[in-house]
């Protein structure tokens, strides 16, 4: 019986690991470090994050992205974005140096709570095991979002989400539509346009919205106070989505749904505008009304002009993430329903140390926005989930008597004793 589980590895997963660590929690912790940067990002792809916001989590600070950068020689200054094969080789530092228990890369298939708390937990080759808690941080890849209208043709190949891509080589020399106007979809179609691929941005917005180079980091300090420097940009309202999530959860439910699905809405970096300018058709106000295969392509009619339509060879929808409990499917459908969400995005709803309303279930990172704000839909929310996360478990661990299994016999009373004063 282990004091916690956690599923998961990216940075969200590997800090609290850190965390747990340090604190002497029995700890195991499942799957495949820094997924999402290794397995879901093509080549050429930077982080949008400033380095010195970009650092997972140990609780003595000794390993963050600036000692890997300085170790390995690489520049990590503020303005110089990270690539992304950096930040991935990061995250694997991190998991060698500050999770001593290593990881386990097996995924995990299921998670069902105990009728006497507890949780039994099974691997995706079927094994199982047992733990007090668990943390759930599962990134983003179970929240990927499509157009209902594009949505059905995923399956045959013509149509795919921009987290499927770790390599675009496939679309050398051909046609490519990209429908979004985030980060994801302009360097995606940066890319591409850059590898010889006649490559073309959908966005339903009249215009795009582009960040601005970030301000210096030393200035007069009459421009520090106007506009500080924050880890989600410059300014007041992003230094206090950064830095105090604690007094952002304090704000009304319907609220803070809102603002973490609106706020640092759709945008691309400064470094990606200019490539865009030079290789990518931009078609503005458009959305796509109607897709269907035609040849080996598909036919899209748009909407913002009457009849307007195009022929492309496939669809990349760079359309975003939805972190809604009901895609938690690591968790049984009646486990699921058990959780309370927010009513906005159905996204769980978690208390001051990130358990969830099923008691000894935590969650990390986006299903966490709506309750902590736009902070955790980045690395920057590591830092502050996983050491209130790490409080909230050992508060749990306190109060919840070690359970036993179905068709075991009870611990004795001096073990149980000697267990629960961990």
């Amino acid at each position: 019986m282990y004091d916690l589980v956690v599923v998961g590895a990216g940075p969200y997963g590997l800090s609290i690991a850190a965390h747990a660590a340090a604190a002497g929690l029995q700890l195991r912790v499942f799957g495949r470090p820094m997924a999402s940067w290794r397995d879901h990002m093509p080549p050429g792809m930077f982080l949008k994050s400033e380095p010195w916001a970009s650092h997972l989590s140990d609780p003595a600070g000794r390993f963050g992205l600036d000692a890997y950068c300085a170790g390995e020689g690489i520049d990590a200054r503020h303005g110089t974005p990270v690539p992304v094969p950096v930040f991935a080789a990061y995250g694997l530092w991190f998991a060698r140096h500050a999770v001593p228990c290593g990881v386990d890369e097996r995924l995990i298939s299921r998670v069902q709570p105990l009728p006497g708390g507890g949780f039994r937990l099974t691997t995706e080759d079927g094994e199982v095991l047992l733990s007090r808690t668990v943390a759930l941080a599962v990134g983003v890849m179970p929240f990927t979002d499509l157009p209902p209208v594009l949505a059905p043709l995923r399956d045959g190949g013509l149509v795919s989400h921009s987290s499927d891509h770790d390599d675009l080589s496939r679309f050398a020399g051909g046609d490519v539509t990209v429908v979004g106007g985030g980060q994801a979809a302009l360097e995606t179609a940066a890319l591409l346009a850059e590898q010889g691929t006649r490559a073309r941005v959908l966005v339903r917005a009249p215009g795009l919205c582009w960040n601005t180079l970030p301000p210096p980091w030393k200035r007069p300090w009459w421009q520090s106070a106007r506009a500080p420097h924050s880890g989600l940009g410059s300014g007041w309202r992003n230094w206090f989505y950064a830095e105090l999530p604690g007094i952002y959860r304090k704000l009304p439910a319907d609220y803070r749904s809102r603002v973490a699905r609106a706020a640092l809405g759709p945008a691309g970096a400064w470094w990606v505008r200019e490539r865009v300018t030079r290789g990518v058709e931009v078609l503005l106000g458009r959305e796509v009304r109607h897709a269907a295969p035609s040849g080996t392509g598909l036919r899209l009619a748009l909407s913002g002009a009457t009849g307007e339509t195009l022929h492309t060879d496939h669809v990349i929808a760079a359309t975003g993430f939805t972190p809604a409990a009901t895609r938690l499917t690591v968790l049984d459908p009646a486990t699921r329903g058990r959780l309370r969400t927010a009513a906005l995005d159905g996204s769980p709803e978690v208390d001051a140390g990130f358990e969830s309303s099923l008691p000894g279930l935590f969650m990390a990172g986006l299903v966490t926005a709506a309750s902590y704000g736009p902070s955790m839909r980045f690395v920057l929310g590591a830092d502050y989930t996983a050491s209130r996360l790490v409080r909230g478990v050992r508060t749990r661990l306190r109060g919840t008597p070690v359970p036993t299994p179905p068709g075991t016999l009870p611990r004795p009373a001096g073990e149980q004793a000697q267990f629960e004063r961990r």
